[in-house]
């Protein structure tokens, strides 16, 4: 593999917007570097499919959303994840105050780009000045300069270029980081499905590839889920190349292949670690010292299409550590990535 092949890639499609719920236009730019690679590419609502001559031999799926506002009002903004989600308190299902502080104080001075979400059509430029729990909504509001003229609906993107400092690449990486490495796979000669899906992040998208599964899959599918796993900081990311799952909240990874993908590390030379064995250990310490706060196995979007198909679809994840997550600077090993698609060849061809 070429390393700079790949990284061209993560620049092209990292410029492009795709904020959670608005993500059509970028399924638009994915369809045509997928097709310049060889790939068949057939676009369903939530999902776009791209494979190869043996669509079967082994199946991906990564997400393509990213954070960013959707306009709701006047010069009003919201969190996209928040309302793709319906996560307010009409619903009886709010975001707790300390996620949205958490947020609120997240993109503080970040340059923001307003785009049309079906044709990607650039719509004007701002910058977030400031963010505020609304008293009467319990919503997080946040507010921008520059972009007054907006109508309710249009989608603002976190302005964002890739950064490559020290042999790591920077930037808003979640989702884009494994969609770039799917679509270099086709490079590669890939012959397999990659799934790219919507709304992961409003925790919709595992809907989108079951509905798939549903009408086009055999009785049985295994599915391998690909994304970026968060950690503390750099040091902690560099204790492995890959993140490997036995399971998460929602349920039971599928045994043989986890083993599988674990016997191509070891055979690899990849350093990898189990994610929900870290998060189990870190509790165990907490304890011990009195912190009396769990850490959750957390929620991904195999977990919940497993726990939810009825058997009909099943598999593991293999997931790149990163630091910074959710923010303009989550940070990823260039070495990580070079593994981390080494490994998704190897377990296609094996």
């Amino acid at each position: 593999m070429n390393i700079s092949a790949y990284t061209d890639i993560l620049k092209e499609l990292i410029r492009y917007p795709t904020v959670v719920g608005c993500e059509h236009s970028f399924f638009r730019v994915l369809e045509r570097v997928l097709v310049e690679r060889g790939a068949s590419v057939t676009w369903y609502e939530g999902v776009l499919v791209a494979h190869g001559s043996q669509p079967f031999s082994a199946m991906y799926s990564a997400h393509i959303d990213r954070h960013g506002l959707i306009c709701t009002g006047p010069n009003e903004f919201q969190y996209a994840a928040f309302v793709s989600g319906s996560r307010s308190d009409l619903l009886g299902n709010s975001v707790s105050e300390q996620m949205m502080n958490t947020v609120a104080h997240r993109f503080k001075s970040v340059p923001v780009m307003a785009y049309d979400p079906w044709s990607g059509a650039y719509r004007g430029a701002g910058t977030i000045k400031d963010a505020y729990i609304c008293e009467f909504r319990n919503n997080l509001i946040f507010c921008v300069d520059g972009l007054e003229y907006l109508v309710a609906g249009t989608p603002v993107a976190f302005n964002d270029r890739l950064r490559i400092e020290n042999g790591r690449y920077l930037g808003q990486l979640d989702n884009v980081l494994t969609a770039a490495a799917l679509v270099y796979l086709f490079e590669l000669g890939f012959e397999g499905t990659a799934f790219f899906t919507a709304q992961e992040e409003s925790g919709k998208s595992w809907r989108y590839l079951l509905e798939w599964f549903r009408r086009f899959g055999r009785s049985t599918n295994h599915l391998i889920v690909v994304d970026t796993s968060p950690f503390p900081d750099d040091q902690a990311v560099d204790q492995q190349h890959v993140v490997l799952r036995r399971k998460d909240a929602n349920a039971v990874f599928n045994v043989d292949l986890t083993n599988k993908v674990e016997s191509l590390c070891h055979k690899m030379n990849i350093p990898f670690s189990y994610k929900d064995a870290y998060i189990e250990a870190k509790n165990k310490q907490n304890a011990l010292e009195g912190i009396t706060s769990v850490m959750s196995l957390g929620s991904t979007e195999l977990g919940r299409i497993t726990s939810t198909s009825g058997g009909l679809v099943d598999g593991t994840t293999i997931q790149i550590p990163t630091s910074g997550y959710h923010t303009m600077d989550e940070s990823a090993a260039a070495s990580s990535c070079e593994s981390f698609i080494k490994l998704l060849m190897a377990v296609a061809e094996s």
